[in-house]
């Protein structure tokens, strides 16, 4: 496989490397912790500034019109800083109701490329326990969502936001406006400091053009799969490369505890699971960007994220000793990011079993060159 970006993504990634490492110091972070905002706001406007903020949304609507290994290089730069920013789920919610609403929702779209608006999304009903908890409803000639959903991130912040819901005809995404008539919002902080609100709808009205197609789910979720894998692929790399420095001046027993058998096998354990999920994640970014089938590639990339967070940040906590649980000391931030990015879509033992549904009913692996876009290498 070949991991090498081109001239543009590389350009790409070394501004947004610039960006978060300038911005998200030790001691920015520790003020963040204490300021209680819901996000890094002035990081925000700079990326508005740069551009990064619209990379995938569709030049027709104001954006970049890049790719998600575009959006790959930035988010991986965000999950080395840190960043507190909502990235991810501001252009990608933009970016799915551009393809799917069209020209009927062209203004926000607008907004929301220029930073005027921001967007966020939950998908987090396709993956608990207790289903989706909203519903559309038909009452006396208007349709009505009811019911309420969990820990939407920077819901109370955004201005719109692209939620879950059941029909007749199957799972929907709903644009709605979270000031909404009915619409009541608890809001709340992640354990790693973003904004979230649980938002529960009480009969809210909605307009046909809100209601994106069925298909635009599965779009979607793929794209926000790739997504938290490249911001846990920054995560776990730059939590790693601290672990080595730490345990390289650590000395006991006279000498670095680096050079104990029992450390070098957990970093070596932690350097094999993050190529792992690299693997996996560039084969999906691959088939996004040229429109191919992805269903599984995202569900075992989903899988290799969730197991390598843990695994890498447990074993990164471990070799820390009493200073990884001292809330004075970064490397804490990045346990809680894992554990914030291995359960915003759903965990590892919710994506093997879907994955596993999704084996039993196909018999087209990829192997022997059996899938449809290999054909003309046979």
């Amino acid at each position: 496989m070949d991991f090498s970006l081109t001239d543009d993504q590389r350009a790409i990634a070394e501004m947004a490397e610039s960006v978060f490492r300038d911005y998200c110091t030790d001691e920015r972070m520790r003020e963040f912790d204490l300021d209680a905002q819901p996000f890094m706001q002035p990081l925000w406007q700079t990326c508005i500034e740069t551009g990064l903020h619209a990379l995938t949304i569709p030049e027709a609507f104001g954006g970049s019109g890049m790719g998600i290994t575009d959006l790959y290089c930035v988010l991986k730069a965000q999950g080395a800083g840190l960043g507190q920013v909502p990235l991810w789920q501001h252009q990608l919610a933009a970016s799915c109701v551009a393809r799917f609403a069209g020209d009927a929702m062209a203004d926000l779209v607008q907004q929301a490329a220029t930073g005027e608006l921001l967007m966020s999304f939950s998908l987090n009903g396709l993956a608990a326990s207790h289903g989706i908890g909203l519903q559309l409803e038909q009452s006396d000639g208007h349709l009505l969502l009811q019911g309420s959903v969990g820990a939407v991130d920077v819901a109370a912040q955004a201005q719109r936001l692209l939620v879950l819901a059941e029909s007749e005809e199957g799972v929907h995404l709903v644009l709605l406006d979270p000031r909404s008539d009915g619409v009541e919002l608890v809001e709340g902080t992640y354990n790693h400091g973003l904004a979230v609100a649980d938002v529960h709808c009480h009969q809210v009205v909605l307009s046909g053009d809100q209601i994106l197609p069925v298909q635009a789910v599965a779009w979607l979720e793929q794209r926000a799969i790739a997504a938290t894998a490249a911001l846990q692929l920054g995560v776990s790399e730059e939590q790693v490369r601290r672990t080595v420095e730490y345990v390289n001046q650590r000395v006991q027993f006279d000498r670095p505890i680096a050079t104990f058998q029992a450390v070098q096998v957990s970093m070596a354990d932690a350097h094999i699971a993050i190529e792992a999920l690299r693997s996996a994640l560039f084969q999906l970014c691959y088939r996004l960007d040229n429109s191919l089938a992805s269903d599984s590639e995202a569900l075992a990339t989903r899988y290799l994220c969730t197991e390598m967070a843990h695994l890498v940040g447990h074993k990164a906590q471990h070799v820390h000793g009493g200073i990884g649980v001292d809330l004075t000391y970064p490397i804490h931030r990045f346990l809680y990011w894992s554990r914030y990015l291995s359960q915003v879509l759903g965990g590892s033992a919710a994506s093997l079993e879907r994955l596993g549904d999704w084996l039993a009913n196909n018999d087209k692996l990829g192997w022997k060159y059996d899938l449809d876009e290999n054909q003309s290498l046979c």
